[in-house]
């Protein structure tokens, strides 16, 4: 599509860096020194970046673009947040099993016949990535920490054949909401699962997953269980 999108003059770049930093979507990054537009979907054509240039190197121009992505910058933003915030080898990224299938292998004579449900690692919502081969055409289940607790049966009932991710909006102080719609606006999630305790702070991580859908921008089935304090489904 014919748009508006900025045009760096490399020759009159100093390298200060400080139109990457004023961009707030990433699309401007520093390479060998100079300014570069990293990305045109990345570019919102709003112009933030050239008043914070002091060479006057960055101007607007009318050209073939790809449109501005959102949902993209969305993800790059969590995954740049996800990374600065630590880098533990512990949230590393991984597939555990693969849906549905389990081993009771490792079960000594004693023990129920019981086998986890977790298909992937991370679980807790802050150290989820945004993207990961595991998202795509999965059903989502979106928990709150105690009802794996509460619940008896949580792993077989609701985790069992799907993508499990955790919190507690009161515990963690956090919205979850730009964290969800990122990663609900860049996979193919098939379905949603709201599970949450009946105690009204949990009414935090619901909310942020309502509004995840709908800022998401697609048609996802959404559902929500609420379990109980002595470990029903009410």
């Amino acid at each position: 599509m014919i748009r508006k999108i900025i045009q760096i003059d490399e020759s009159k770049c100093n390298g200060c860096g400080a139109c990457a930093e004023a961009c707030h979507e990433g699309a401007i990054g520093m390479v060998n020194g100079k300014a570069k537009l990293l990305r045109d979907d990345y570019c919102d054509g709003l112009g933030d970046c050239l008043p914070a240039c002091p060479m006057d190197a960055i101007a607007f121009v009318e050209r073939e673009a790809a449109p501005y992505d959102e949902a993209a910058v969305l993800a790059a933003k969590a995954q740049k947040k996800q990374s600065a915030s630590g880098g533990c080898p512990g949230s590393k990224a991984k597939l555990l099993r693969p849906t549905g299938d389990t081993d009771n292998s490792q079960l000594s004579a004693t023990a129920a016949p019981v086998s986890s449900q977790l298909t992937q690692w991370p679980a807790q919502i802050k150290l989820m990535p945004v993207t990961a081969p595991y998202y795509n055409g999965a059903d989502l289940l979106i928990a709150a920490d105690c009802t794996a607790y509460a619940y008896g049966n949580f792993h077989n009932e609701f985790m069992k054949n799907r993508i499990t991710v955790i919190g507690c909006p009161k515990l963690d102080s956090v919205d979850y909401t730009e964290k969800l719609t990122a990663i609900l606006q860049a996979n193919d999630i098939k379905s949603v699962t709201l599970a949450r305790m009946e105690v009204p702070c949990c009414g935090g991580l619901e909310r942020a997953a309502k509004e995840a859908v709908r800022a998401s921008g697609k048609s996802i089935p959404f559902r929500t269980v609420v379990i109980s304090t002595d470990g029903r489904v009410i």
